[in-house]
């Protein structure tokens, strides 16, 4: 029986340095099973510059999963190379496939310096140059001396990189562009070229570069056995690399290898450019729905909901589209800081869960709370929308977007799925009303609201019509009568 897919994304930032998630998500691959989770999106598990207290978005040996003595230690953030082994093993038994979080437009945390002439670029404007070419100390040299070249010799040096943004000789921040070197093109135009980011940039038209990314990502695909991946950062990377390296992966080991980018920007235009650009061979994160939700929850009820995928990625390209309501670099304090308030999360997370299009994601500082910055657990109500997910939302979709405030849609259910089938109300203003037609299967029918928000039932009648209700600032979720799913 086919079920719907559901992403999670097992980890949030400030978790504790401790070393246990991997042990964590491997004690939790049954439950995630049970709950409807088809595949998890797992954090770099590769050494980070800071060792053990790096999230693992600066990447220093992509060789090492927690193997080696290196930045002062043998285990990442989440654990040693076994322990993740054996995650993404128990992962895969209960039915889950594996998501790696790749990192491949910067390296940190280099093992020596070299001198390099380097021209100084407008931080704001990477096309304007502020100076000329000048001597600077950059930290570019990688050797891996804890690894000794186990898994790969190659070894890092500044003809690798783009540009650094630091000068030890001087101890000055600013953006170092290599003599001889260009940004790239076929990046995203914010700040008049965004191909730096951070760290040492990676030169991505270094023919040796591009072959050991290649080497290195196939060799990962072996030692790990993981399906798919996360790609970081991809708007800072010319958008020809990316079909070059999963072509070259995916005939390699003849894996499907589902890819997800991270392009953060709210222009819809210029997210399907790029898919188009990059032939489509990745899906992308729906970061303007994410910024929909977060407009339409601080609004005072001024967002009109009718209009809350205008601009989206599932709206535009619904089959390339990852949704999400947050995630790690939207929590509180982080420098994209977005994060969806308590009330709005249950309307968020049933526009994602509950619908036809796209691929959503649950959000680990979600489901299991962030208690560094005190945000509760938002289980119970997860685990309600994630068993609708996978046992009654299903068949044709119909929208009733035609009120400022108050919106609707159902779910008319399939023969697959027993009593399947749901009508979704929700507000972000005062609650009320709307008639909705749930289809000739369900006609007849009592329906009850499962959040238990609404205590009242609502008889449908034999067209399949029936009067839904939800309170203020809240999402009612309907489905047949007799079901208990709680």
């Amino acid at each position: 029986m086919a079920s719907n897919n559901t992403l999670m994304q097992y980890f949030e930032w400030y978790l504790p340095s401790d070393s246990t998630l991997w042990d964590k998500v491997t004690k939790d691959a049954k439950h995630l099973n049970s709950i409807g989770i088809t595949s998890v999106w797992l954090p770099p598990a590769y050494k980070g510059a800071s060792g053990k207290n790096d999230v693992g978005y600066g990447v220093y040996d992509l060789y090492d999963l927690g193997e080696f003595d290196q930045k002062g230690s043998i285990p990442t953030k989440y654990g040693t190379k076994d322990e993740y082994l054996n995650a993404i093993k128990t992962l895969k038994e209960n039915n889950i496939q594996v998501l790696a979080d790749i990192v491949l437009n910067h390296k940190l945390g280099a093992d020596e310096t070299e001198e390099v002439l380097a021209v100084q670029d407008d931080a704001s404007n990477r096309n304007i140059s502020l100076s000329e070419a000048k001597p600077i100390k950059a930290w570019t040299k990688y050797n891996f001396p804890g690894r000794q070249d186990k898994y790969s010799d190659f070894k890092w040096n500044w003809t690798h990189f783009h540009g650094v943004d630091w000068d030890d000789a001087t101890s000055t921040t600013s953006i170092y562009k290599f003599y001889g070197k260009h940004w790239d093109n076929n990046v995203d135009k914010e700040k008049g070229n965004f191909d730096y980011l951070m760290g040492a940039d990676i030169d991505l038209n270094n023919f040796d570069v591009v072959t050991e990314l290649k080497t290195w990502g196939r060799w990962y695909l072996n030692f790990t056995n993981v399906d798919g991946f996360r790609l970081d950062a991809v708007k800072h990377i010319r958008s020809e690399f990316f079909p070059e390296w999963l072509n070259f992966l995916r005939q390699e080991t003849g894996k499907e290898l589902f890819a997800v980018g991270e392009y953060w920007s709210t222009n819809i235009n210029t997210i399907v450019d790029y898919l188009n650009k990059t032939g489509k061979c990745m899906s992308l994160f729906d970061v303007p729905l994410h910024y929909n939700f977060y407009r339409a929850s601080i609004s005072n009820g001024e967002f009109n909901m009718s209009d809350i995928f205008e601009g989206s990625l599932v709206e535009a390209m619904p089959e390339k589209a990852v949704t999400f309501v947050d995630n790690h670099d939207t929590e509180p304090g982080q420098a994209l800081e977005s994060f969806i308030p308590d009330w709005f999360k249950p309307l968020a997370y049933s526009l994602i869960l509950l619908r036809k299009d796209g691929l959503p994601t649950v959000f680990y500082g979600d489901y299991y709370g962030i208690p560094e910055k005190n945000v509760e657990s938002k289980k119970n109500f997860l685990d309600l929308v994630l068993k609708l997910r996978k046992e009654y939302a299903y068949g044709e979709q119909y929208d009733y977007f035609n009120n400022k405030n108050l919106i609707g849609f159902t779910r008319l259910g399939d023969s697959e799925h027993l009593n399947s089938g749901v009508a979704v109300v929700m507000t972000n203003a005062l609650g009320g009303s709307i008639t909705m037609n749930v289809g000739k299967k369900l006609a007849g029918c009592t329906f009850y609201d499962c959040t238990k928000n609404i205590q009242t039932t609502v008889n449908v009648d034999t067209d399949g019509n029936g009067t839904f209700s939800c309170n203020d600032g809240s999402v009612s979720i309907w489905i047949k009568q007799g079901e208990n799913i709680n």
